[in-house]
């Protein structure tokens, strides 16, 4: 049970970069070669899991809340403005909804692990 916990503070920098590869992934089969800086976003995150920094730590938290509380709004604002819902804008709102959801809070889990004396 303590090596669980012991790892489970690197899932939020694990998710945000399956997401940041994900991107990557779907850019580069449409754009090709533009898609590559795209990757430039995954360095703070690898960074993290490597070599902890408290100080990289809190700023990745409070950046990706402030994104992630934007995110939330403007999915409230489509979700208010859909007035027509057929089957492919409800599945657009349910995944969406998701993953604005996970987005907030793997930033919490960033930012309380900066919090805590962990690293």
């Amino acid at each position: 049970m303590h090596t669980i916990s012991k790892y489970t503070r690197f899932v939020p920098y694990f998710y945000f970069l399956s997401v940041i590869l994900y991107w990557f992934t779907i850019i580069n089969k449409n754009e090709g070669i533009s898609a590559y800086p795209i990757l430039l976003f995954a360095i703070p995150f690898l960074w993290q899991v490597i070599t902890p920094n408290r100080k990289l730590n809190f700023s990745l938290g409070i950046v990706f809340i402030c994104l992630s509380s934007y995110l939330i709004l403007a999915y409230l604002l489509d979700l208010f403005n859909i007035f027509y819902w057929s089957n492919s804008s409800k599945s657009y709102l349910f995944y969406g909804g998701i993953l604005v959801v996970a987005n907030f809070i793997m930033s919490l889990w960033i930012l309380r692990n900066s919090i805590k004396r962990e690293f």
